[in-house]
This record gives C-alpha cells, structure tokens and sequence, in this order.
C-alpha cells in the first residue's frame, strides 16, 4: 500500500505499514522494538515476520481507538475505499 509511518520509539513498535484496507478494516503491521507487546480495542496480536524482523500484525475499525504497549493511541477516523484516516497519538 503506501510508506510505513515512523512513531516515537517510545511506543515500543517501528514504522506502522498499511497492507489492506477491505471491509471495513485497516490491516497493519509494525515491528517490534521493544521486549513486551499489548493491544486493546483492535484485533491482532501474535508474531509475525515483517521484513526479516519480527514484528505484529492488527486489523482496526472505525471507531474508538485502540491502545498499544499501553503507550500509543490508535484510531481510524475514516475509511474512504481504499484510503484510510489514521490518527496516532500518546494513549491517555
């Protein structure tokens, strides 16, 4: 889909990539920085491989936002077909 969005390295995960937007849901990877990994409010979860790395995998919603290693907030505003609005900001 489009560039990885850089978060701060204190959320705990590297660059946030976009792989779907179908049904009403944002699939995303990200991989992992730190040692731990939580998520709230989205579904996914689990290791995956992301480029050579190990990394997550989540699917979000419109909706409220999610919470990730309890240090980021995540929402999609809106999806629009294949576009998506995205909001990232410090969980709090």
């Amino acid at each position: 889909m489009g560039d990885a969005v850089t978060v701060p390295e204190a959320y705990g995960v590297g660059p946030i990539k976009v792989t779907a937007i179908a049904g009403g849901k944002v699939d995303m990877v990200a991989q992992l920085t730190g040692s731990g990994y939580s998520i709230s409010g989205c579904s996914g979860g689990g290791s995956v491989s992301s480029d050579g790395g190990g990394g997550v995998g989540f699917s979000c919603g419109e909706g409220p936002a999610a919470t990730i290693n309890d240090a980021m907030s995540l929402k999609v505003v809106s999806i629009m077909d294949a576009a998506a609005v995205l909001r990232i900001k410090p969980a709090g």
